[in-house]
């Protein structure tokens, strides 16, 4: 089995990287699982894989119980923190105990964010099952939930005691959430490794295949470049702040939808307006504009979307936590593979970019 590891001193863990659920008991036992487990997914996932999950572990003598509630970023509220919460005292957890969360970006935040709290912290791990929450949200330990038109507005770090990745859940993923996952994915490439965007323009027909191998070596190199960031900026003090590349006009363009686009889809159209941004400061070349827009064409996302008044954008933008001194922070690209943060964004350059990605 492949392995990763997140070196964050006493925080760190293992990611494990697999085509199937056979090795996740052996896992656990390897990191001194305790045997009173919560299995945390949403209803959609619990159709899929709970019981497969479920029963791996009590067949090595783990007591593990399912709590799935409904599916949905509509449903990344308090009122389902809450539930989850229920659920850990109705089976009887204690602070020795363990949440497993089971299931795509949501599930993880939510999970992790339940764990975060529940008697004040208890371990999680992270069972990622979509292409989004494999390549981005299970490793970094941020969980959160959505509050007043806000996306992940509130929540806590909490780092996972193990990230288990089985591929083999992609050939059952829509593939609306396969190109929204492939968002965050090419993201990283731009962000930091030229050599794997250009892995990521060269493949893109092997790696649409859902070929195992593939999926696996993508996923490993992916999660990598993730790691090496939240290594060195675990709390996003600084540098881990560069993952938010095309995020601040993505999450506006996710509210402005609401949420009915996939968070990977915003992404991808955030990346453009950003990149945009970049080429209008000439810190980009066309070619590179281009070259980022295609590839995000050849993994099947939209380049351009229907907006509300700008108005209401920056209504969102205005929202975002990232703020600093009340001013937005961007992330532009200084060439492909390579990024800086800014303040100095101004209005007109915002609406430049709105308008290039507006059909």
């Amino acid at each position: 089995m492949d392995k990763l590891f997140v070196d964050l001193g006493k925080n760190s863990y293992n990611i494990l990287f697999s085509d199937s659920f056979s090795g996740l008991a052996e896992a656990l036992t390897e990191i001194n699982a305790p045997k009173k487990l919560l299995i945390v997914t949403d209803s959609n996932v619990n159709e899929l894989y709970a019981d497969e999950v479920n029963n791996i572990l009590h067949k090595k003598g783990y007591d593990s119980a399912v709590y799935a509630f409904n599916a949905g970023e509509e449903n990344k509220k308090m009122d389902t923190i809450l539930g989850i919460c229920e659920a850990c005292i109705k089976y009887g957890l204690d602070r020795k105990s363990m949440i497993i969360a089971l299931g795509g970006g949501v599930v993880g935040d939510m999970a992790g964010f339940a764990a975060a709290i529940f008697m004040r912290g208890i371990d999680f791990v992270q069972i990622p099952t979509t292409l989004l929450s494999q390549s981005d949200s299970s490793v970094g330990g941020k969980t959160g939930i959505d509050f007043l038109e806000s996306k992940n507005i509130l929540g806590a770090f909490h780092q996972p005691k193990l990230v288990y990745i089985n591929v083999g859940t992609l050939k059952t993923l829509p593939q609306e959430q396969f190109v929204s996952g492939m968002g965050e994915v090419i993201k990283h490439g731009i962000i930091c490794d030229r050599e794997f965007f250009n892995y990521l323009e060269e493949n893109h027909s092997e790696i649409k295949s859902l070929d195992s191998r593939n999926l696996i070596k993508m996923d490993k190199v992916n999660c990598s470049i993730k790691a090496k960031v939240v290594e060195q900026d675990e709390k996003e003090n600084g540098l881990r702040a560069v993952l938010n590349f095309g995020h601040t006009i993505g999450h506006a363009v996710e509210s402005a939808y609401d949420f009915k686009m996939t968070h990977g889809e915003c992404v991808g159209i955030g990346m453009i307006a950003a990149s945009y941004i970049a080429y209008k400061r000439d810190m980009i070349s066309l070619n590179d504009l281009e070259r980022i827009e295609n590839v995000l064409t050849l993994y099947g996302f939209r380049t351009r979307v229907k907006l509300p008044k700008e108005e209401k954008i920056l209504e969102f933008m205005n929202k975002d936590k990232k703020k600093i001194a009340g001013k937005l922070k961007f992330v532009l690209p200084t060439e492909i593979g390579a990024v800086m943060q800014t303040t100095d964004v101004k209005p007109s350059e915002i609406s430049g970019a709105l308008k290039y990605i507006s059909e």
